[in-house]
């Protein structure tokens, strides 16, 4: 055998194969890694909270993620308090997580396309078939992407949180955690409700800015409507002079008046503004003060009327 045919040859295609694919690849490779890394960091420190700048007064701005700089809050902080920096913070946490997300797919692809028009595969099929696999793929699962889509325009518009009071149709209870698929509710009888974002048609959020504590008031038709009222309001007022309640309430009890009459009774309403997530307590503390103010002024409550039959012999 001859000693040449054993020796390697250097050629062009060895020398591309050997050397110009694999740095090509490594490089692309790296460019990807420092790519994904960098874009990372950047959305961390954009979901991350941010300090008070210097010479700043609005106590809006106090650990607001750079994140959510522009969108809008639903739930002020002078109002929400801890829990809006935590409700803020956790949707930044989100909104971050799906972006991250976001990035490492597409870098993911770009790398993939990029290494198989490197070592020679046309990746126009490839492009080409990716349309029509994402299309039947959004077709078998759209309900997927409609809930993965309703998710997230809800955590962009901040339509509710963890903690806040809902009313999302059938389930009606306090949010225990929010995704970007299914939102969890936990009623008033412990029952935890797992709700599909694509699902939800409305929402109403008893928790946002502020509530209004609405107090329905039943006294008798013979009772003083005036006399009734004032001393209605009197109780509440009296009741708003404990510190633990005035710190629930936002401003005065307001009386609008009569507001149902039946031929049994009629109804008084009684409101007043309220922190979000304090109605109840305050409308069961003053329903017990104003009966109580009742009792003692002599308002009447109302009686059912009806007909009373005795038992007994002819």
């Amino acid at each position: 055998m001859d000693v040449h045919t054993l020796a390697f040859e250097w050629t062009d295609t060895n020398k591309h194969w050997l050397l110009e694919v694999p740095i090509r690849i490594a490089a692309y490779i790296a460019v990807a890694l420092i790519a994904r890394y960098v874009l990372h960091r950047m959305i961390d420190r954009a979901a991350s909270r941010s300090r008070k700048t210097r010479g700043t007064s609005d106590q809006a701005s106090v650990n607001k993620p750079p994140l959510l700089r522009h969108l809008r809050d639903r739930a002020p902080l002078s109002v929400a308090g801890i829990k809006s920096a935590e409700r803020r913070q956790q949707r930044a946490q989100t909104i971050g997580s799906v972006l991250k997300s976001t990035v490492s797919i597409v870098m993911l692809i770009w790398l993939m396309l990029s290494i198989l028009n490197v070592v020679g595969v046309n990746i126009a099929p490839f492009i080409a078939s990716a349309g029509v696999v994402g299309l039947a793929i959004g077709f078998g699962a759209q309900n997927l992407v409609r809930d993965f889509v309703t998710g997230v325009f809800m955590l962009l518009e901040d339509q509710y949180g963890v903690g806040d009071n809902v009313d999302l149709g059938e389930a009606v209870g306090e949010v225990e955690s929010v995704g970007l698929r299914i939102t969890t509710v936990r009623d008033i009888d412990g029952t935890l409700w797992y709700v599909r974002n694509g699902e939800i048609a409305r929402v109403g959020n008893m928790s946002q800015d502020y509530a209004v504590a609405r107090v329905e008031l039943p006294v008798a038709l013979t009772a003083d409507v005036a006399r009734a009222e004032s001393v209605a309001v009197e109780a509440a007022e009296e009741a708003l002079e404990d510190p633990e309640l005035a710190a629930k309430v936002l401003g005065k009890p307001e009386m609008l008046g009569v507001q149902e009459v039946s031929p049994d009774l009629l109804t008084l309403r009684m409101t007043i503004k309220t922190r979000p997530n304090a109605q109840w307590s305050v409308q069961r503390r003053l329903r017990r003060e104003i009966l109580r103010a009742y009792d003692e002024n002599g308002i009447d409550l109302p009686i059912r009327q009806g007909r009373v039959y005795a038992v007994g012999d002819e």
